[in-house]
């Protein structure tokens, strides 16, 4: 667990609303902060860099724990924390106990995960391929692309954490590696072969752009302190495009290993529009989602409005 300190200064808008409404909640008493887990990658950091320190005015307090997806995952659907970021693939086991914010996540175009392997043009009927995680928004958009691309099933799926994935490859013990994040601009360092894009795919498809991490939060804390949450998370992103400089030392703590270029190739990825706010087309591309996921038996339907935010 790592607690990052920030004040609950301000008497300024919705965010000062968010102090109340949130304190006033399941939260905890007046004063304690919202728990949040979000993971240490570049485009978590910038987002939520000047909440995390202080720097929205009248915005809660955040006790933070950083965690790869898959573990926020689990974390969801367990029911641990406040606020969390997830895969959308997960929505349906924890739309009931939470809601989707509409802001503050991970969807666009030209950002979906690659599926690598050491020799280009592989056939992937039968073989091994690596993933992050069976319940990521990057296996349903594989399996989704396999469904309409292989003429058979792969042989075998196994879970590694994504910075395994790539020298698993490439030394063999996997045909093929299903990798997001930075690997998009890493993977030629391995020495490794791009065999298809899942978001080209989706997007060819669907019209519709990718959608890949959620930011989802309590449903009990109630409607106020939801809205007030959004508008905490919206302002960060706002206060890190105005000042990208504020964000680096958060987002270089946390990415050491990460040179700094990729690391604002990341953020530039993956940190656009749809980050302020879903609008039509991202809550389009959710649904479509889950809608073709579910008819193929990979998740669960869900209900109409689930997503509809209070």
């Amino acid at each position: 667990m790592n607690a990052v300190d920030a004040a609950t200064a301000g008497d300024a808008g919705d965010a000062g609303d968010a102090a109340n409404a949130v304190n006033a909640g399941e939260a905890g008493d007046a004063g304690k902060p919202v728990r949040i887990a979000y993971s240490p990658c570049p485009n978590d950091t910038f987002v939520f860099d000047a909440w995390a320190h202080g720097r929205v005015p009248g915005a809660p307090a955040l006790d933070v724990t950083f965690a790869d997806i898959d573990v926020t995952n689990g974390m969801a659907e367990r029911g641990e924390l406040d606020v969390l970021k997830v895969s959308y693939a997960v929505l349906p086991w924890v739309v009931g106990e939470y809601a989707l914010l509409p802001c503050g996540g991970a969807l666009g175009r030209g950002c979906g995960p690659l599926v690598l392997t050491r020799e280009p043009g592989l056939e992937l009927t039968g073989k091994t391929v690596a993933v992050p995680s069976e319940r990521s928004t990057a296996y349903l958009l594989f399996r989704l692309w396999a469904a309409d691309v292989l003429p058979g099933d792969v042989g075998k799926v196994v879970v590694l954490p994504f910075h395994e994935i790539m020298p698993a490859v490439r030394d063999g013990r996997v045909d093929a590696g299903l990798v997001i994040h930075e690997a998009r601009f890493t993977y030629r360092d391995y020495g490794l072969h791009c065999l298809a894009d899942m978001g080209e795919h989706w997007e060819s498809t669907t019209g519709l752009p990718i959608p890949l991490g959620a930011i989802i939060a309590k449903r009990s804390l109630g409607a106020d302190a939801l809205r007030a949450l959004a508008a905490s998370a919206r302002t960060s992103v706002r206060m890190a495009w105005d000042d990208p400089e504020a964000s680096r030392p958060y987002v270089r703590a946390h990415a050491q290993e990460l040179d700094p270029a990729v690391a604002d190739q990341h953020i530039g990825l993956y940190v656009n529009e749809f980050t302020a706010d879903l609008g039509d087309a991202g809550y389009a591309a959710v649904r479509g989602l889950l809608t073709r996921a579910a008819a193929e038996g990979l998740v669960p339907a869900i209900a109409a409005d689930a997503l509809a935010f209070p």
